[in-house]
């Protein structure tokens, strides 16, 4: 007999995968014509636009963030213990914030290149020499320098792992700093890394704000255009599954990274290892290169956010605003809540009853992340539709009468799409609670005559209250940024923050979408800070 918290979690993961069912099901029983066409003018752009997006920002992610946390890890200089949280400061900016202040400062316009005509003496366009910002290299530096964070924190970690004696055995045999990097440090973190670099790919490919900016035609942003430019829902569910399935293969490919990596920590080491401490011309090279990320990823948009807002501070708390923060608020704390309940429950399953197909299933519920937020968008429409019409056409037969929608296109939808999306943030900050606590504690309670249900709520829950807050904090925080979902699932006349940023933006209204934007850094901030005390030094 199993107890009910088994069966509770199987009947919450069952909705989780509906969407792909739905996506599923839509897809293979869609109308093929459009492909034809889609395979022959459109497909091979976009996915040649996408494999060199992701690519770029992969390669660009990689070397930024590795660089950074082998430079606070190794090195001593003044401004090193600012540097090692300021370099995840970009986390709190959105994409498409920083895309669209990068594309109005760096364009023809923009008070960059306008600066620029006016000291060197340009005066037409074919005179000017500027790479053009509204570009793929755009788009692979910019939204670079927003997500190399993930890989900075992965890498951070595992070097911070790696066993000081091992450096210093090779520095007692004549081996330079970077000769140890290469040969010692990079091997044994290159699981790490992968995992931080299969994030950025999952956020880029998430992404359909920033590569409009830009005008990257993604197969994300495809997607978005078969849906509701097209109005081809079933081509769209065809290209999303195919999408989905690259997103599969990625999810597997950073889980098995992932568990390489925990394999591979070590503890660290109870000895200490001297930094060097760095004077002359490589002090500067190393201030140069370790804040220029922080610079330009963070400090330069926020500079421009405010200046953007200069003058517009009373004009921009107008209703539309008090109605998009009070509707972001209220998603997000619904979302953070949601999650960490289920995730507290996820937990509980699994260490009631140590099976290998729940792990599985619960694991498999939590991947919603790594989904594209178009892809998850058409799913939940598809299942929550399909479902309207069961209920519509039961109330018909029994009552006479119709409710309308009750599901799709609705509050319901949204939250049903931030809580499958950011599970898998709450459930990672529980499971880590859940593995420092020691098993001998719910041991003990047991023996003392408590039930399974007592000893974790008495034992276990008082002590994952730090993770749940922390799970809980981050997906408020990501469910008030979260654009696509929220994009194409909102209700009528229903904004966020992050959809009316977007709107504005995107209209050129840049000034009036300064402070809701400076709002969404400004509450980004928390999850950083939190962030930011697991990466201290030992």
């Amino acid at each position: 007999m199993r107890p009910h918290s088994t069966w509770v979690t199987l009947l919450l993961c069952l909705p989780l995968l509906l969407p792909l069912a739905a996506l599923l099901r839509v897809a293979v029983g869609s109308d093929a014509s459009a492909w034809p066409d889609l395979l022959r003018n459109v497909l091979p752009g976009m996915a040649v636009q996408t494999f060199l997006l992701l690519a770029g920002v992969g390669v660009l992610t990689l070397i930024i963030g590795t660089c950074l946390a082998w430079i606070v890890t190794v090195y001593e200089f003044p401004g090193r213990a600012l540097l090692q949280w300021t370099a995840i400061l970009p986390l709190a900016l959105p994409s498409y914030i920083v895309s669209f202040v990068a594309v109005d400062t760096l364009s023809y316009a923009g008070p960059v290149q306008t600066a620029l005509r006016s000291l060197v003496g340009w005066t037409s366009p074919a005179e000017t020499w500027f790479p053009e910002i509204r570009s793929l290299p755009g788009a692979i530096v910019v939204m670079s320098l927003v997500l190399y964070p993930y890989v900075y924190m992965t890498a951070r970690l595992a070097f911070l792992r790696l066993p000081r004696s091992q450096i210093d055995a090779a520095r007692l045999l004549g081996r330079k700093r970077t000769t140890a990097f290469f040969q010692i440090a990079l091997p044994q973190a290159r699981a790490a890394l992968a995992v931080g670099v299969s994030l950025v790919l999952m956020e880029t490919l998430n992404d359909i704000g920033a590569v409009g900016f830009f005008g990257v035609n993604t197969v994300t942003l495809g997607i978005y255009s078969l849906w509701l430019g097209q109005g081809n829902l079933g081509a769209a569910a065809q290209l999303a599954l195919l999408l989905l399935f690259c997103v599969a293969a990625l999810i597997t490919f950073e889980q098995f990274m992932r568990r390489r990596a925990d394999m591979a920590k070590a503890s660290r080491n109870s000895g200490t290892s001297d930094r060097a401490r760095l004077h002359g011309w490589r002090l500067a090279l190393i201030l140069i290169t370790g804040f220029t990320p922080v610079l330009f990823g963070f400090v330069a948009p926020v500079a421009m956010l405010f200046n953007y807002a200069d003058n517009h501070w009373a004009s921009a708390f107008n209703s539309s605003f008090a109605s998009a923060a009070s509707n972001s608020l209220f998603l997000a704390i619904i979302a953070a809540l949601i999650t960490v309940a289920i995730a507290l429950l996820f937990v509980y399953s699994n260490w009631r009853n140590d099976t290998s197909w729940l792990r599985r299933l619960t694991r498999v519920a939590s991947l919603g992340y790594g989904i594209p937020g178009t892809v998850l968008a058409i799913g939940i429409l598809v299942a929550f539709g399909t479902i309207d019409r069961w209920l519509n056409g039961w109330s018909k037969a029994m009552f006479d009468t119709m409710p309308g929608l009750l599901l799709s296109g609705t509050m319901m939808a949204l939250a049903f799409a931030h809580v499958t999306r950011f599970l898998a943030i709450a459930a990672g900050s529980v499971n880590a609670g859940m593995d420092k606590i020691s098993p001998n504690l719910g041991e003990a309670a047991r023996t003392l005559g408590r039930n399974p249900g007592k000893a974790f709520r008495e034992v276990h829950m008082p002590l994952l209250v730090p993770a749940m807050l922390t799970g809980g904090l981050m997906v408020f925080v990501d469910s008030l940024k979260e654009l696509p979902a929220t994009l194409l699932l909102r209700p009528f006349d229903f904004e966020t923050l992050s959809t009316h940023v977007f709107a504005l933006a995107s209209l050129g209204q840049l000034e009036d979408s300064a402070v809701p934007a400076l709002l969404i850094v400004l509450i980004g901030l928390l999850p950083v800070a939190v962030l930011a005390r697991g990466l201290r030094d030992a």
